[in-house]
């Protein structure tokens, strides 16, 4: 700024000088932008999965194949000796009074459930049977039939759903004894199981008598 005399001052640049600047300035900002692009792509994050998986992700798949989904039916079907149509089952666990086993082998206790395994194949079978057990725990059922056939079609004569039943029972700690049916229930193509009382009977039990 110049002062003159009398004390006035006046700005030493010009309107059309600051004008001036201003347009050199937006031509050079022009000039420099003059090779940018404008995105066309929408400002939006791409969230899609890798096609190529990580190291990671493929050792927590091997992990899962390595560790398959546990099996809690303890039932095996491995060793299991063949039986024919005629086969008689007889099992009992040791303290199941004489008695007792009697009238499961005569058929003369009600029959509370039954299964019936025709037409399943093994895996099937051994899946319900133990699904079953389990049930008859549950609601208090003691004295229950499975109808497994007999096996007579079968070309080399082998009673299969029979054969592996005869090894699936004693594996399961709640069946006390089983007997091949009387002819009116199926005779040796079913058989009776007898389960143990489960814990809310043995407390109702418990109640009854102590009262």
């Amino acid at each position: 700024m110049m002062g003159e005399p009398g004390g006035k001052v006046h700005a030493t640049s010009t309107v059309n000088d600051i004008a001036m600047t201003t347009k050199d300035e937006r031509l050079s900002f022009l000039e420099e932008m003059k090779d940018v692009r404008r995105i066309r792509k929408p400002n939006k994050a791409d969230v899609k999965a890798p096609k190529d998986l990580t190291p990671g992700h493929l050792e927590r798949q091997r992990s899962a194949i390595d560790q398959p989904h546990r099996d809690c039916n303890p039932l095996t079907a491995d060793m299991v000796e063949p039986l024919t149509a005629h086969d008689v089952l007889c099992w009992q666990r040791p303290g199941i009074q004489h008695g007792v086993f009697r009238k499961l082998r005569l058929g003369q206790y009600p029959i509370e459930a039954r299964l019936d395994l025709h037409r399943m194949t093994v895996e099937e079978a051994r899946r319900d049977v133990f699904g079953f057990i389990n049930d008859c725990v549950r609601y208090g059922l003691r004295s229950v039939i499975i109808l497994h056939g007999k096996g007579e079609r079968n070309p080399d004569g082998i009673a299969q759903l029979k054969s592996h039943l005869a090894k699936w029972l004693p594996e399961l700690e709640d069946v006390l004894a089983f007997h091949s049916a009387q002819k009116r229930h199926g005779g040796t193509g079913a058989v009776y199981v007898m389960v143990r009382k489960g814990d809310r009977d043995k407390q109702r039990n418990r109640e009854i008598h102590g009262s």
